[in-house]
């Protein structure tokens, strides 16, 4: 077990202090290296005004950031000091468009590297291998990705939010993103280089980074002291404490417990760390009660010895929110939202009845099916116009399918039971999609609802009735489109998405027959004088207190009043001791608790939290009623898939679509009870566990990892070999320590062994082997 010190000393702010019996030199103390990339800048992405910069291959620029003074900023997530170059003047470069380049580091042993990236194509994700040369001339690769400097509907959030962008002749008031990837080091290895990858092409998308950073330690020591908004109980702050272990010993046995103190700040609610071996980083939480703007320190115990550790200028305190965006930003998804992983989204509505989106590779959304025959024949590659002149007649129109949205099979109890069934944690439900009928009371706003059309019923209150009488331990979750496709109140705010023909778009006008060239209804309309002001934020606010929904999940967020409405929400629910949520689509970067990209997963873990969205048909969430049983998701997909994103700090949300009549699919339904059986089983090494830091995944791509405070879980996605498992990393795992199968009835431990090069064997005897299916895992508790 590694030994601490009493010891204190005044630090700068975000230094560290090492711990472990063999205190190393002041040049030594765990630190932060930002690099200097001043000789690489060979593009410009900062200026003052339109044209100044050519960041992008339009033209486009950032605006000059007010921060970055002094050439430093420090990460407001990892407590990370880059040299960032801001604003450079007139024809200077600022970042590094990368073309392969080889970059120099000072001679040393590192703990990590950490990087602020952007790519420079709207809708583009770019990619490529960091290349890490060690001075042995041995190499290790890592992912580097980035999402697009900006979206038209503001669905990322980077580590650096710009409120808006140049264009090459003007301003869009579009907020531009950079963002913050870490990655662990071979801290017992001399790095020499790294190197970026080769990203030129302007039309998929090109790499840019800003700045590099190396975190340098020895032993044991405190990267970042972060205080949050989260809290325990009444008046106990959540504060996240990162801790490093750049030494060559583990932290074992009882481990550490760390406690934070300074002027009327004490802890609550200590942390602890059991185990953490050399290369690893965990974020662990402390409950404090006080406030303070003064140092802070942070103290390790193990029991008999201890270390304390300054950090100066925390701002320590709960405080309310206000519209202000710096204000919104403290904002994050609350611990039970990270902790529950699996989540079913459903979308049901009118476009139930047609229930057409075509058949894979020619599919598309099925509840777009409005939207696509009125009339885009650009956008038209699954075919809906013919579709709905042969089925329906050219006199047909949108809403006459309201009078077959029956919902006379819908049992909300069934749907919750299948739900808990699935291993499901939390569910989203499509209360209203962009067609503008709701299934929820919607009071004074519209009479365009399930209450006064179709199944004449509150679908909503009566699911979530359901749950809370049923199934009390799934979380609620509304899914709401901000904008309305064809309300003419929604006029002064329409847009599209792109400049093309082929851009999805919510034009704000009526809808226009593409058979007769007659409008369409829009029935259930009421008019009102601003749809933000009188519709869409009144409706947001029944669903959070008429509704009491734990998750808003919004959508297609341009045009919003997002910011005084996720204020009080957010104030109101903290009086009630409620932590609530909203995701990434809500028209504002800063109220993004976590990011949503639909039918996604990464190779790398995203620091970041994350909800990848998918349906278990091909590629739609409403029901389709061209998909054939055997093309929806299957079981073992779905364990796949799940495995996967938890492995990366990722929550998976995957949706059904019921028909029209409240059914919903059989196939669908045994595959969700299929991969719950296996969910349910192996719950301890899915739920409430987070990523590890030194890598999700094995060399062989067929192993993932997550971890508790008590134990380490590896899942196979392969079966073992030979009845043996070869885990080719550096897994904590120590003598004493005691290695199980989960989710069988197997209760004796495996024998496992490492070897000289640390690959870890266990054996896996034939009878566990057959026993299981999907994924095969395997727990280490930490006994040491």
């Amino acid at each position: 077990m590694v030994q601490l010190k009493t010891w204190c000393i005044a630090l700068a702010s975000h230094a560290a202090i090492t711990l472990a019996a063999a205190i190393k030199p002041p040049g030594l103390v765990s630190k932060s290296i930002p690099l200097d990339l001043t000789s690489y800048f060979n593009n410009k992405a900062f200026g003052t005004y339109p044209g100044e910069a050519a960041f992008d291959p339009l033209n486009q620029s950032y605006p000059a950031p007010t921060i970055g003074h002094n050439d430093s900023y420090v990460s407001t997530q990892s407590g990370i000091t880059y040299s960032f170059p801001g604003y450079t003047g007139r024809h200077k470069p600022d970042n590094v468009l990368c073309t392969g380049q080889s970059i120099k580091v000072p001679e040393g042993k590192y703990f990590s590297a950490s990087i602020l990236v952007a790519s420079d194509v709207e809708l583009e994700t770019v990619s490529g291998d960091l290349v890490f040369t060690h001075k042995d001339n041995t190499t290790s690769t890592s992912e580097l990705r980035s999402e697009p400097w900006f979206a038209f509907l503001t669905i990322n959030r980077g580590e650096i939010i710009l409120p808006y962008r140049y264009t090459a002749n003007g301003t869009n008031f579009n907020t531009t993103h950079i963002y913050e990837y870490s990655y662990a080091l071979s801290s017992d290895k001399q790095l020499a280089s790294i190197t970026l990858p080769t990203t030129t092409n302007a039309t998929t998308g090109r790499l840019h980074v800003f700045a590099i950073s190396l975190w340098q330690g020895s032993e044991v020591s405190v990267q970042s002291v972060r205080p949050t908004q989260k809290w325990l109980g009444n008046g106990t702050q959540i504060v996240e404490v990162t801790v490093n272990n750049a030494g060559s010993d583990c932290v074992s046995g009882k481990g550490l417990e760390i406690t934070l103190s300074g002027a009327n700040v004490t802890t609550s609610a200590p942390g602890h760390l059991k185990r953490l071996c050399p290369g690893d980083q965990k974020r662990v939480n402390i409950g404090v009660r006080g406030d303070s703007m003064s140092t802070l320190y942070v103290t390790l115990n193990d029991g008999s010895l201890q270390q304390t550790q300054p950090f100066d200028k925390v701002d320590l305190g709960l405080s309310a929110w206000t519209s202000d965006l710096d204000s919104l930003a403290q904002h994050e998804a609350p611990d039970w939202y990270d902790g529950a992983k699996f989540g079913i989204f459903i979308h049901w509505g009118p476009y139930a009845v047609p229930g057409w989106g075509n058949s894979t590779p020619h599919e598309s959304y099925a509840e777009w099916f409005w939207w696509y025959t009125t009339h885009h024949p650009e956008a038209d590659a699954s075919d809906f116009y013919d579709y709905r002149l042969r089925t329906f007649g050219p006199n047909w129109n949108y809403d006459d399918s309201f009078v077959n949205y029956t919902a006379s099979k819908f049992d909300p109890k069934a749907w919750v039971d299948l739900f808990a069934e699935a291993g499901a944690k939390y569910f989203v439900f499509t209360t209203k999609h962009h067609d503008g009928f709701a299934n929820f009371d919607t009071g004074l706003t519209s009479n365009r609802s399930s209450i006064h059309y179709g199944p004449n019923r509150d679908i909503l209150g009566e699911l979530f009735d359901a749950a809370a009488k049923h199934q009390p331990l799934l979380r609620r979750g509304t899914y709401f489109s901000l904008p309305e496709w064809f309300n003419p109140d929604f006029g002064p705010y329409g847009f599209s998405q792109l400049a093309t023909n082929s851009s999805t778009s919510w034009p704000g006008m009526l809808a226009r027959n593409p058979y007769t060239g007659v409008d369409e209804p829009y029935t259930g309309h009421v008019p009102v004088e601003d749809f933000i002001a009188d519709v869409m934020v009144p409706q947001m606010e029944i669903l959070a207190y008429n509704y009491s929904t734990d998750i808003m999940w919004c959508d297609c967020g341009a045009a919003n009043g997002t910011a005084d409405f996720a204020a009080v929400w957010w104030n109101k629910a903290r009086t009630q001791n409620r932590q609530v949520t909203m995701n990434s689509r809500c028209g504002l970067a800063h109220t993004a608790d976590f990011d949503t990209p639909e039918y996604a997963t990464f190779s790398t873990v995203q620091a970041r939290k994350w909800e990848s969205n998918q349906g278990m048909d091909p590629y739609s969430y409403g029901y389709n009623r061209a998909t054939e049983p055997s093309a929806y998701m299957n079981a073992s997909t779905i364990v796949r898939d799940l495995v996967d994103m938890v492995s990366k700090n990722g929550n998976f949300l995957l949706d059904v679509g019921p028909k029209s009549d409240g059914t919903i699919v059989q196939q669908e339904q045994d595959n969700l009870r299929a991969a719950g059986k296996w969910i349910n089983a192996h719950a301890e090494a899915i739920f409430n566990t987070t990523y590890w830091f030194i890598t999700p995944e094995d060399s062989t791509g067929d192993i993932r990892f997550t971890q508790t405070q008590d134990a380490f879980y590896i899942l196979s996605l392969k079966e073992p070999v030979n009845e043996t498992l070869v885990v080719d990393a550096p897994v904590p795992i120590m003598t004493g320590d005691v290695v199980t199968a989960v989710g069988i009835e197997y209760n004796t431990s495996l024998r496992w062994w490492k070897s000289e090069a640390g690959i870890l064997h266990i054996e896996v005897p034939h009878n566990v082997t057959s026993a299981e299916e999907y994924c095969w895992v395997f727990k280490v508790e930490y006994r040491a």
